[in-house]
């Protein structure tokens, strides 16, 4: 069933021996990756969920509980998660996957959300993306805000995005803030910079860098753009922040951003 599956959804798939064995471990483990997801779902009975939906997360599941993390790692594994619940399920499939797997994802550590690769040459030798990103304010009626994004692992973090090649930073951080959040800034100075290792299917590892900067906007209206692994965006007040779950790596870059604003409100 499989193969002729394949040959009709797939036709230019030729080796099916990866979609047997992800079955045929899926189908030995179903009674586990079930009771995961009655502990991770407790609103939601098993067979009310929907057909759809029950075997993504037992996919899902699956790669993230079970399969070799150098081959699908963690955060790969929730995100094909959520694309097929889009692609596949209903309105409120993407959000629900997210939810379970991103549940059970805190619940194991979050394995590999800080990992780097062992040695420096070894990150040296990486290819290397450039990045721009901000921690972007605005005041309105006497109060500070910051505009953040919520990804699809229940952080809220900063507006980025990729730099062109050869495109100057304060440039291209005006651009990326506009095309995901669609905010105009005014970048003001330069915050610091992180370093970080991304696993992707089609290039493999990728060393990351983003240079962060303070940047004002206008209070307005924030519009997330769809697709990137975000789910949410808006305005925060200065008081609000410190109760958000943030990154390890961002918070620092929060922290001395919102330590500039109030010395500048004194």
């Amino acid at each position: 069933m499989l193969v002729r599956d394949a040959l009709e959804f797939a036709p230019g798939v030729e080796d099916t021996s990866f979609m047997q064995s992800l079955l045929n471990n899926i189908l030995k483990k179903q009674d586990e990756l079930d009771k995961i997801i009655e502990k991770a779902a407790p609103d939601w009975p098993l067979d009310k969920i929907s057909i759809i939906d029950r075997n993504i997360l037992r996919i899902g599941l699956h790669e993230l509980l079970f399969a070799d993390r150098d081959e699908v790692p963690a955060k790969v594994a929730i995100n094909e998660a959520i694309e097929l619940a889009k692609t596949f399920g209903g309105e409120n499939s993407g959000k629900f996957i997210n939810g379970v797997l991103g549940s059970v994802y805190k619940e194991i550590g979050e394995p590999g959300k800080d990992a780097v690769p062992r040695g420096i040459k070894v990150i040296r030798e990486l290819p290397t993306e450039r990045l721009a990103g901000a921690v972007v304010f605005s005041r309105n009626n006497g109060d500070t805000y910051l505009a953040l994004v919520h990804d699809v692992f229940g952080h809220w973090t900063l507006s980025k995005g990729h730099l062109n090649e050869d495109e100057q930073e304060l440039a291209g951080v005006k651009r990326v803030i506009k095309e995901e959040i669609g905010l105009s800034v005014k970048p003001l100075e330069k915050l610091g910079q992180n370093e970080y290792i991304a696993s992707q299917p089609d290039k493999g590892k990728i060393r990351k860098q983003v240079t962060y900067f303070l940047a004002e906007s206008s209070f307005k209206e924030v519009k997330l753009a769809k697709g990137g692994g975000l789910d949410d965006a808006k305005w925060f007040k200065l008081s609000e922040i410190l109760e958000l779950n943030f990154y390890n790596d961002i918070l620092p870059i929060v922290t001395k951003a919102i330590n500039l604003l109030v010395s500048d409100n004194k």
